[in-house]
């Protein structure tokens, strides 16, 4: 991979995405302040939403003991969104931990939480701070649905299933039915305005109730029910995408075609049109909304290796309008290039070296004024020839007595780490790492690294960056 491959991606295509981008920007991390209380002590930490839907932790603290304070920070990038707090807490000194979370909503607003891990979920064990927004307003919505949305479920399950929709107990049931349905969708648009500067106010439209023709068969009820599934939702609103009721609401979409399936090729052909369909819905609305929808679908094709949904998806993949995890993620690593400039501090990490040790970069204070962080791929082509040209010149004694080199691997399948390891052998004055998720690790999220090979000149003591050099010359001529 060559770093100057992304000179011929259209600028006009990536300052389209940072216009999207601009719609979900945060202005600061927020904080969240932590009272622990009931137990003994506990580890804590915060999860996130990843792409797929699933949660994954990305900060924590060790050992916080009952009565004290916890502080961790959500980075800006994340926000606003869906969180679980998750505590693996020791009733007693002697306890083996056990696990608690809380699921929480963070947008703008710095928090304040008061949590007794036994009853997490409980208000009168675990509260927020006085004014608190999104929680309270969330809390509240769910209390109020749930009351209003009870009967207008007894009564559709009703419709659903009656066995003479054409009697006048059947019609009745109907209009009923249909008086709630405008009451509560009335009700929900109304709970929207007013929330309508929270972020939980993005989650209240899944709940809406379509109109449905109580028509037909229990099939053609059923089909109503999809051809109708879209209709409340707010396709044009990114932060759709942060929750995850957006997922699990397009699983109970591809569940209603799945129960018109009856083999397996039927289901292979119901679910890719299931997929085309929604696609080009979504497709009318938020580009983000657009490529969610696109990589929701494309793990599923994958998962359950449907090929004929695969080349459903690939003019959608092609689009450029399409702002799917990966492309969203290359604008992501495009725009933090910006920030690792002369001056800045590199970020820290800490990886295995070839022996199994670790290795922390702000550790590390070798005896040379400079450090040379190289990010490559033994499987590369354009890294083989940048090793080859500047390993020779690092060893001469002017440049080794000045420069250290960490050489970062980002090779992550058997073929490239076999290459790998037959290399390191022959680079044995530098310092050798290896990320094992590539591209996609952490250090190299944190670095923006979108292509190897890629160097970064740092001052040994202070971790300063002193050169971002492009080509051997670049770094010979410094």
């Amino acid at each position: 991979m060559s770093k100057r491959f992304l000179s011929r991606i259209c600028i006009a295509f990536f300052l389209f995405l940072t216009s999207y981008f601009s719609l979900l920007a945060q202005v600061r991390d927020v904080s969240i302040t932590i009272h622990l209380r009931g137990v003994n002590a506990s580890d804590i930490s915060i999860m996130g939403m990843t792409p797929s839907g699933t949660m994954k932790p990305f900060t924590d603290v060790k050992g916080v003991n009952n009565g004290t304070i916890a502080s961790l920070m959500v980075p800006k990038d994340k926000l606003p969104g869906e969180f679980v707090v998750r505590f693996d807490y020791k009733e007693k000194p002697e306890s083996t931990p056990y696990p608690s979370e809380k699921y929480i909503m963070i947008n703008q607003q710095d928090l304040e939480l008061w949590v007794n891990p036994l009853a997490s979920n409980n208000p009168d064990s675990t509260w927020f701070q006085q004014g608190e927004k999104e929680n309270a307003a969330f809390a509240r919505f769910s209390k109020d649905n749930g009351q209003k949305k009870e009967k207008l479920g007894v009564l559709q399950q009703f419709l659903m299933n009656y066995d003479d929709p054409n009697s006048e107990f059947y019609r009745q049931g109907i209009k009923e039915y249909e008086m709630r349905r405008q009451a509560y969708n009335k009700w929900l648009d109304e709970q929207v305005a007013t929330d309508k500067d929270l972020f939980v106010s993005s989650l209240y439209r899944f709940q809406f109730v379509p109109e449905l023709l109580w028509k037909g068969t229990e099939t053609e009820r059923l089909l109503q029910m999809i051809a109708h599934y879209f209709d409340g939702i707010d396709l044009k609103d990114p932060l759709i995408t942060k929750t995850t009721q957006l997922n699990d609401w397009m699983n109970a979409f591809v569940n209603l075609h799945g129960q018109m399936a009856t083999t397996v090729a039927l289901r292979d052909s119901l679910i890719p049109a299931a997929a085309r369909s929604a696609i080009e819905k979504a497709k009318q609305g938020s580009p983000v909304v657009y490529g969610w929808m696109v990589d929701y679908f494309y793990r599923g094709f994958e998962s359950n290796n449907i090929p004929i949904g695969m080349k459903v998806l690939q003019p959608y993949l092609d689009d450029p309008n399409c702002l799917t995890s990966k492309r969203m993620e290359i604008e992501r690593r495009l725009k933090g290039m910006q920030s690792l400039v002369k001056g800045s501090k590199a970020p820290d990490f800490e990886l295995k070296d070839v022996s199994g040790n670790n290795f922390r970069l702000y550790d590390y204070h070798p005896s040379t004024s400079r450090i040379l962080l190289l990010f490559w791929s033994a499987d590369c082509s354009h890294c083989a020839q940048t090793v080859d040209a500047i390993y020779p010149w690092l060893q001469k004694p002017e440049n080794r007595n000045r420069i250290s080199t960490v050489a970062i691997s980002l090779d992550e399948t058997d073929t490239e780490i076999a290459k790998w390891n037959q290399k390191v052998p022959v680079l044995p004055a530098w310092t050798h790492l290896r990320a094992a998720e590539g591209v996609r690790s952490k250090v190299a999220s944190d670095y923006f690294i979108l292509a190897t090979p890629v160097m970064i000149l740092l001052d040994s003591q202070s971790k300063e960056i002193i050169s971002m050099p492009e080509t051997p010359s670049d770094l010979m001529n410094l």
